[in-house]
């Protein structure tokens, strides 16, 4: 992104051979709502975590990085409240009610029913909430008219994740990549759903029979640490993947990637990362020799653009999907593995990404956004 209503930036872009995903569109409307527009000078600005808190090197922390850059900007106080466990959900934002915030950033669908109660109990503030639509009785709306979702159609970049996996373990002679996530939510499941696609899509393409374990995107069934704690759990669910011969792994779920980098050092294969959501070869420098590419989802774009939108009384609640072609979602850089990948990747990938854009190549998952 950034999301601005003043200013569209529409693509995706090949820069040195690498696929990036720069710029947010697919945008926020302008409308104003009267009556809960906040005025800048009291404009409070809040932010919740999920239980992976901020230092989860992924959505967490890219929401609150997108808060405090536009918090510097505006001058303003923010509150920024970290949730240790699901049961602080409900108390944090009772909180952020009582120390005056006008607009309440919720990160993940796990707070989604405790910010539905609050937005409902407080409709004079605003509320954006991240991977969900907060809709709890399925009818395809929010269910509190002052909750902007913020959305992200994930498999468009996780195929191309999957593809670019493919390629480099049929290079490598391996011919099996792997997957497992945390818990089995959508923002989770969709990154798998189009990891494995991707993988498919290579095989068609090449003629080759490159092995994805870990998810069954047909039965919507595979390996999950049952949390997004980097525990002994997630280093026992990525070894179990590690033991069925894969040379790339991706790990979904925020911390639990640690948990995967871990047992791939231990190993000591070559097995290699990929990261979600956040480019994580520059958020945690201690994994990049070992991380190929990330499939992103560009947060705390979202998250900025919205609070600076919402700041200058442009109030709309309009879902926001990131896409390939807005710029929302997209591949990191390869960084120091570009120059060692297979011959005429980046192009493939660049080529696939104008497919998927124009609808020529249908993706999506069972988990993809439907707002």
């Amino acid at each position: 992104m950034p999301i601005s209503t003043t200013k569209k930036m529409l693509g995706a872009a090949l820069a040195t051979g690498v696929i990036l995903a720069l710029a947010g569109c697919g945008q926020a409307p302008t409308d104003t709502k009267p009556g809960d527009k906040p005025a800048a000078s009291n404009f409070k600005p809040c932010i919740i975590s999920d239980d992976g808190g901020w230092n989860d090197r992924s959505f967490n922390q890219s929401a609150k990085e997108g808060l405090d850059k536009i918090v510097k900007e505006l001058g303003v106080k923010s509150v920024e409240l970290q949730s240790d466990s699901a049961d602080q959900y409900g108390p944090n934002l009772e909180q952020a009610i009582s120390q005056g915030c006008n607009y309440i950033v919720t990160v993940g669908f796990k707070l989604s029913a405790d910010t539905i109660k609050s937005a409902k109990a407080n409709p004079k503030v605003n509320y954006a909430i991240i991977d969900d639509l907060a809709d709890g009785d399925s009818d395809g709306k929010p269910d509190a008219p002052n909750i902007k979702p913020l959305l992200f159609d994930t498999v468009q970049a996780a195929y191309l994740g999957g593809y670019a996996a493919a390629s480099w373990s049929h290079e490598a002679g391996v011919d099996k990549v792997g997957t497992f996530g945390g818990l089995q939510i959508p923002p989770v499941t969709i990154f798998m759903d189009g990891f494995v696609q991707g993988v498919a899509k290579y095989n068609e393409d090449k003629g080759t029979d490159v092995k994805s374990v870990g998810w069954d995107a047909d039965t919507q069934k595979g390996q999950m640490t049952g949390g997004f704690a980097a525990n002994d759990t997630a280093k026992q669910t990525a070894q179990s993947i590690l033991d069925q011969g894969v040379d790339v792994l991706l790990p979904v779920g925020g911390p639990i990637y640690q948990s995967a980098a871990a047992a791939i050092t231990a190993q000591n294969k070559g097995t290699l990362l990929m990261g979600v959501d956040s480019d994580l070869a520059v958020s945690d420098s201690s994994v990049a020799d070992i991380t190929l590419v990330s499939i992103q989802k560009k947060i705390g774009e979202a998250v900025y653009s919205a609070v600076k939108d919402a700041s200058s009384g442009k109030v709309d609640t309009t879902p926001y999907i990131g896409t390939l072609e807005n710029g929302g979602v997209g591949l990191s850089s390869f960084h120091d593995f570009e120059s060692k990948l297979p011959a005429g990747l980046t192009d493939e990938l660049k080529a696939l990404q104008e497919k998927i854009i124009s609808g020529d190549i249908k993706v999506t998952s069972v988990s993809s956004p439907k707002a």
